[in-house]
């Protein structure tokens, strides 16, 4: 359960939840190897009811653009897919998963720690 209150906490101030707080935690806290803890974190957002309400708040706020937001959205549905078909290959394994997640992640990072 904390796992999923951190992970929205920060997916509301950041936009960030599954893939930089969820899935690190369900493999480090629970134990869950890289594979299942991506499965695992994509199923927990099924039900789009709580990005909803975030959505509607930042709306309400004058923060949020809708037309990027649609065109987003649907590439994001097949970048998804792709990634899926991807890593679900024989050849990905989870710990190979886990290093490039990892190289993602500081990719993100030190270009947000280098702009202005």
């Amino acid at each position: 359960m904390l796992i999923g209150l951190v992970s929205g906490v920060a997916g509301g101030m950041f936009g960030i939840g599954g893939g930089a707080i969820m899935v690190p935690a369900i493999v480090l806290v629970i134990g869950l190897d890289q594979k299942l803890a991506t499965g695992t974190s994509k199923a927990t957002k099924i039900l789009p009811i709580g990005k909803i309400l975030v959505a509607l708040v930042y709306h309400r706020n004058g923060n949020l653009n809708i037309k990027y937001a649609l065109i987003i959205a649907v590439a994001l549905i097949v970048g998804n897919l792709f990634g899926a078909l991807f890593a679900n290959q024989p050849f990905i394994s989870s710990e190979l998963m886990k290093k490039l997640y990892g190289i993602f992640v500081l990719m993100i990072g030190i270009g947000y720690l280098l702009s202005n």
